[in-house]
């Protein structure tokens, strides 16, 4: 009843509204931006909120129904399972196969990059297994913000949240840069030729790239349109893509050179994990998938089939397409900007570089178009927590997607696509997908073994030490994997990392088992992929880590002075129209029972 209540509410003040219009409040409307008096205090009490923030927890119910309802109105369900694999499909291939395949091969793995591929897709596809149970049973805009609010809490969920915003900025302005690489391509020109170069600039910022905003504006300006829209044209795009996909591989191998595969892995083993974690980058898009679960018809049927499908598919494709790479040309002569068209006018295939280009070009849209949806999805649902301003998570009542929310993430996108080569960025989204795909694996254990109520303090304590193990074991191998040549790390490591899962396994008893959909083999599965997304974290360089350091201070600044006390307002009002919600329905089922009682005394 509450949450109708504010469905209804929520529906009344935004019925009216459309995208990019401004109201009181629309920005800072909690009690603590009111005044700069309220401010002060809000700021002195910062421990104690902060306290309160970090040890609660979201419920399922509360980010399925009453999360929404703050958005005005409702996003259209519009979306099947055949929708969500093309989306998928659609999401992923494209960004690295045609972005940074080139790169990784000639400097970081060589021929090897093909098992690179299969290492990042295994440790993806365990991620989407943990992302598909979460989707099934929390099926909002949120994704894996709303999945750790629920398990994690609240601050785990924000510094999470930073993370997915910057992984889907940087992944779509790298793959716009390459979009403009590969559009040079088909016009028989240099990608600098269609930039704008600032002398005396350093090149990683000062090749300024207005085709990558145009681009990036064009597919934002769809996206806003219609969600169904959207899927029809990327269902058209993609297989067409495919049709590309196919044609690249047959033509690869005829003019494949098994001599190009010596020596097969030049840089070692090192190399293959280094660019694996790299590459990781290639796997970006399937989470934007699970933000669509608001949007599709049966969640509990499609979101399975799509997200599974479309990754095992996504993983298959990849392989063959970086095994037919390396085939063709030898790795130290691959373009690392457009690899696949200068491999086919090497060979005198000069004719296919157009159709590769023009594959690529369309694969690439479809990625930018899936990325631009996702992350406007992202933002909207954290906006209905206030951590960020409310304004962003309006949905428009004409086109039932989030505008606002789009806009704001189109701006941020293109201001650092026109300005920053991805080789800065590519490692730098590398660290922020691997940590949320470890984050949604830490919070899928704690879904199934904790639960307030039901856990005893004895199996609670089981849980941390297990789940301890399990991280310092997988720490432990990274560190040493990253630092030493020898065997003596893994003898230690790998068998306390079995220690901890199967200690969870036998020792503590599931407080939840999923209603419709579960991840198969708990915990084993989800440790897995938290030992491999640490892994790979391990082998990503010094540099990127910085950068990631700086963000996540200024990430912690903005909780520090906003975020948290616009959430914790927002929580604590929320909480008070509960308890007088409840209080009103338990005196009407008081009137109720004495009603009866007097109709029953006067009938006697």
């Amino acid at each position: 009843e509450r949450s109708r209540m504010e469905m209804e509410e929520g529906g009344s003040r935004g019925a009216k509204r459309r995208g990019c219009t401004f109201q009181k409040n629309d920005f800072f409307p909690e009690e603590s931006f009111k005044s700069w008096g309220n401010y002060g205090k809000a700021l002195r009490e910062t421990p104690w909120r902060f306290k309160d923030r970090v040890m609660t927890r979201s419920k399922d119910e509360t980010e399925v129904v009453e999360m929404k309802g703050r958005s005005g109105n409702e996003m259209k369900k519009t979306l099947n399972s055949w929708d969500l694999i093309w989306f998928g499909i659609g999401a992923v291939i494209g960004s690295g196969i045609f972005v940074i395949t080139g790169l990784e091969a000639r400097e970081v793995a060589g021929p090897a990059v093909v098992l690179s591929y299969v290492a990042s897709g295994i440790s993806a596809l365990l991620s989407v297994f943990c992302y598909t149970e979460f989707a099934v049973e929390i099926p909002v805009a949120g994704g894996s913000f709303a999945y750790l609010r629920v398990e994690l809490g609240d601050f785990v969920a924000f510094m999470a949240a930073g993370n997915i915003l910057l992984e889907y900025v940087i992944g779509g302005a790298t793959i716009s840069r390459s979009w403009t690489s590969y559009f040079a391509t088909l016009c028989n020109h240099h990608p600098d030729e269609f930039r704008i170069i600032v002398p005396n600039m350093n090149p990683d910022y000062g090749h300024l790239d207005p085709i990558a905003v145009v681009a990036l504006i064009a597919i934002a300006t769809l996206a806003m349109c219609s969600t169904k829209a959207s899927s029809l044209f990327n269902n058209i795009a993609t297989i067409l893509h495919c049709l590309v996909i196919v044609f690249v591989i047959v033509a690869g191998l005829i003019n494949a050179n098994p001599q190009n595969l010596t020596p097969f892995a030049p840089f070692g083993a090192r190399g293959v994990f280094k660019a694996s974690a790299v590459l990781f980058f290639a796997y970006l898009g399937f989470d934007a998938v699970a933000t669509m679960a608001e949007e599709t018809k049966n969640p509990a049927r499609d979101i399975p089939i799509g997200l599974v499908g479309s990754m095992t598919i996504t993983t298959l494709v990849y392989c063959l397409l970086s095994l037919t790479l390396c085939l063709v040309q030898s790795y130290k002569e691959i373009d690392v900007d457009a690899p696949f068209s200068v491999a086919f006018n090497a060979v005198g295939w000069d004719w296919a570089k157009y159709i590769v280009a023009l594959g690529a070009l369309k694969g690439m849209t479809t990625v930018l178009l899936v990325t631009i949806v996702g992350e406007s999805r992202y933002l909207t649902h954290i906006s209905r927590t206030h951590m960020m301003p409310p304004w962003f998570g309006h949905v428009d009542d004409k086109t039932g997607t989030p505008v606002n929310a789009t806009i704001a993430m189109l701006t941020a996108t293109s201001v650092v696509a026109f300005f920053t080569n991805f080789r800065v960025l590519s490692n730098l989204l590398s660290i922020s997908t691997l940590l949320i795909f470890m984050l949604v694996a830490v919070a899928l254990l704690v879904r199934r073994y904790y639960s307030s109520g039901v856990t005893t303090k004895e199996n609670q304590v089981k849980f941390v030490v297990c789940l301890v193990l399990i991280f310092g074991a997988s720490c432990g191998v990274s560190a040493y994997w990253a630092n030493s040549d020898g065997i003596i790390g893994y003898v230690i490591c790998v068998p306390l990392w079995v220690l901890g899962t199967g200690g969870l396994w036998l020792g503590v008893p599931m407080a939840k088992k999923p209603k419709v959909w579960g991840v198969p083999l708990v915990p084993w599965l989800p440790a897995l992929s938290i030992f491999i997304n640490i892994f790979l974290l391990g082998s990503i360089d010094l540099d990127s880590y910085i950068r990631f350091g700086v963000w996540t201070l200024l990430l912690l600044l903005y909780y520090a002075l906003v975020g948290l006390h616009a959430s914790y307002d927002t929580a604590k009002d929320f909480e008070s129209l509960s308890n007088i919600t409840t209080n009103q329905v338990h005196d009407q089922d008081l009137n109720h029972v004495e009603q009866g009682l007097q109709t029953q005394k006067a009938t006697t």
